[in-house]
């Protein structure tokens, strides 16, 4: 019987990492090699357009009033239609949530962007709103939402050959081994998610750049964000958006790579 259990565990290790590393793509706008599985753009759009309304739900509905979604739309609209997210098959729509305590924004697969009242409310100039927005947009032009389901299939798989191999209903011991199993996955997720918001925030001085607008705006949307942090509880955009000490300085590092020569003159702030 163990034996029996240990040749099924690797059968369905192999079968995952085969299925995550037996294929890749290339991403056009990062030119980087990913790993998303069989997801294809078409159903990362489906997946963004099905969740929408629930995500909307979940933060009060949508900000009724439309001088408000009209200035997201322009600013979101700017940075697709002047970047290499506007060469992108995904259909992006911005919306303001009414939720006015909350500071958060989030994107989905495909393009549905979120930005929070609580958040936009904290803003105060057009090139902050950018930053929000560029980085939202480029987690979904570096198609993060694809990778991390890609991921999670590889984790589940992984997982599930551990608990096969490790669990034996005859030592309830084998309990704890397979708990352990399931946290190394929980943890791997982790550290992605971390790798996936640096990334964010790269393409996000890109690709508001490259839409005429200060870049440097982003270390100020920062900076107020990191002023909106009430006691030890940090504003909620930094609970999904994990905030290594070094966050800034990397913003920095890509305005440099950006524009070795200083950020020229002009950009919208």
């Amino acid at each position: 019987m163990s034996r029996g259990r240990l040749l099924i565990a690797l059968v369905v290790a192999v079968i995952s990492l085969l299925g995550y590393f037996g294929s890749s793509v290339v991403n056009p706008v990062t030119q980087e090699k990913q790993h998303v599985g069989g997801v294809t753009p078409d159903q990362e759009i489906a997946m963004g357009l099905q969740a929408a309304p629930e995500m909307a739900q979940q933060f009060g509905g949508l900000e009724p009033d439309p001088r408000v979604q009209a200035l997201v739309d322009s600013v979101g609209g700017r940075i697709v239609s002047r970047t290499a997210a506007g060469t992108t098959p995904y259909q992006y729509q911005f919306h303001v949530l009414s939720d006015p305590e909350t500071i958060n924004a989030f994107a989905l697969p495909g393009g549905q962007v979120f930005i929070t009242d609580g958040l936009l409310k904290r803003l105060d100039t057009e090139g902050e709103l950018a930053g929000v927005l560029g980085h939202e947009i480029g987690h979904v032009v570096a198609r993060h939402g694809a990778e991390h389901i890609a991921k999670s299939q590889l984790t589940q798989g992984l997982t599930g050959a551990a608990v096969l191999a490790a669990y034996d209903p005859n030592n309830p011991n084998s309990r704890n081994s397979a708990a352990v199993a399931m946290m190394i996955g929980q943890l791997v997720d982790m550290k992605f998610g971390r790798s996936d918001e640096l990334e964010a925030d790269k393409l996000g001085v890109r690709l508001m750049s490259d839409a005429g607008f200060d870049p440097r705006s982003m270390e100020k949307l920062m900076q107020i964000l990191e002023q909106s942090s009430t006691g030890n509880r940090p504003p909620e955009f930094f609970s999904t958006h994990p905030n290594p000490e070094n966050r800034i300085v990397r913003i920095r590092e890509a305005i440099q790579e950006k524009y070795p020569s200083g950020v020229p003159a002009g950009l919208q702030q």
